[in-house]
């Protein structure tokens, strides 16, 4: 019944390892730069989660300072269709002309396929109902705070929401239950960690506001 209502592309790239499929994508764009548009077609009959993985890798390493802004906007498109059940991608034609250094992409997942092989033995399909809609309505507003949280302009505030985001896609993409369950509290850490972040930063900008006043004015 699955084979005569799925399509047979789909069901082989959920079946195969993300350090697979990042592997493939090393080595699909050639040149130096690549449009959003391009990207997103080439992952297109593909799950929600290697497009989620693509966009959540490079907010794992240390990154252009701003990209986290442009890649949690890219999150909202994927984030949304997970809370609404949409298996189409769409971006605005803008989003989709914008263009990623390919150079950087390659270096990004060459970092990342190597630690993805060594913990993929640990990862298989298993209560994949939780990877599928309507579990996934919690797994796109889930995703969608992450997002958010990663367009605000809060520094060093990449890493744990791009981490929380990168492990959803990995469940989602291997239909991994118990995964998608880890989530969750690394989702309550990441808004917890970005929250006492920017209290605290914020502390210290008013503690040297106060005390260069004091300097000047007294």
């Amino acid at each position: 019944m699955d084979s005569a209502t799925t399509p047979a592309s789909p069901k082989h790239a959920h079946a195969r390892p993300a350090s697979a499929v990042l592997e493939e994508l090393t080595l699909a764009f050639p040149n130096e730069r690549v449009s959003v548009g391009e990207l997103v077609d080439k992952l297109d009959s593909r799950a929600h989660g290697v497009l989620l993985l693509v966009l959540a890798l490079p907010m794992c390493v240390p990154n252009i300072p701003g990209i986290s802004t442009i890649f949690g906007f890219l999150m909202l498109a994927p984030a949304i269709q997970l809370l609404f059940g949409s298996k189409r991608l769409w971006l605005p034609r803008r989003a989709r002309a914008w263009d990623v250094d390919c150079n950087a992409m390659r270096r990004t997942f060459g970092l990342a396929i190597p630690p993805l092989r060594r913990v993929e033995h640990l990862i298989k399909p298993r209560w994949s109902r939780l990877t599928r809609f309507p579990a996934t309505v919690l797994v796109g507003l889930q995703t969608l705070i992450m997002a958010i949280i990663l367009i605000l302009p809060i520094p060093f505030a990449n890493w744990p929401p791009g981490m929380t985001v990168a492990i959803t896609a990995i469940a989602l993409l291997q239909r991994d239950g118990v995964l998608m369950l880890l989530t969750i509290p690394a989702a309550i850490a990441s808004a917890a960690s970005v929250y006492f972040g920017a209290k605290v930063g914020f502390a210290m900008i008013n503690g040297a506001m106060h005390w260069i006043q004091g300097l000047f004015g007294g």
